[in-house]
């Protein structure tokens, strides 16, 4: 995707009356054009969530990130350093993301964490209520799937794997342009936005194909306990889950 193509997705989302875009990688700073594809945009009405590690925050970025319409997003995996540090692969993640967490709350940023239960034993509890120390209020949890990334080796992902919610109210649009029904879905394209618009591919027969063929949510997303989504899209769901 190039950055034009970017700006021809997000102007498309809004003309479809998409509420809200998520910039997701990888980690979507890196991206030279990150800041602008968010303006761009906020510009259209649209609300931004950013889902980042929050390893490497520059000063600068804080403006944009305490903006009116637009969400921190960011995971987090234990109140131990060791394990969190084992979990992201990357020794000193912990104290990096912990420490920006901290400053997001501070400066009044919009924050939500999600937790993976990713190893056995795991402190997610502990994690949980480090981040409501913090005064992170916006927490969810999953567990691994084992799709994308995470698909185990020799093994063909499978569409029970997903929460449920890929396709109802969300889609992703991956790098290459591919759509699918949310970051966690790459394994099931329907379509390519660099070959056919974006509402042509919503409202297609690949993409209804693949909705229907994407079991149920097991559980209301609106519980006293989670939300029964997968992180990193997380749907709001009623206060307490939320």
């Amino acid at each position: 995707m190039t950055p034009a193509d970017w700006r021809t997705v997000i102007a498309d989302a809004a003309a479809l009356g998409i509420p809200k875009v998520q910039l997701i990688g990888g980690e979507p700073t890196v991206h030279p054009n990150w800041r602008e594809f968010a303006g761009l945009a906020l510009s259209l009405g649209l609300a931004v969530e950013i889902y980042s590690n929050l390893f490497h925050v520059r000063e600068e970025w804080w403006e944009l990130f305490t903006r009116d319409g637009v969400t921190l997003g960011t995971s987090y995996y234990s109140d131990d350093p060791g394990e969190h540090d084992k979990i992201t692969g990357r020794t000193g993640s912990y104290t990096r993301t912990r420490c920006n967490i901290r400053e997001a709350v501070n400066r009044g940023a919009t924050i939500r964490a999600g937790i993976v239960d990713v190893l056995p034993g795991q402190r997610v509890a502990e994690a949980r209520a480090e981040l409501e120390s913090m005064g992170v209020r916006h927490i969810n949890t999953d567990r691994v799937r084992a799709v994308g990334r995470a698909a185990l080796p020799g093994e063909s992902p499978a569409l029970d794997e997903l929460c449920g919610r890929c396709t109802r109210g969300r889609a992703a649009i991956l790098p290459t342009g591919d759509l699918a029904g949310c970051v966690l879905a790459r394994d099931f394209p329907a379509g390519n936005v660099r070959e056919t618009l974006l509402r042509d591919l919503l409202g297609g027969p690949v993409w209804t194909a693949l909705s229907a063929s994407i079991p149920q949510p097991v559980r209301s997303a609106c519980t006293p306990d989670d939300s029964s989504d997968c992180d990193p899209a997380s749907t709001e769901a009623c206060d307490p889950a939320y």
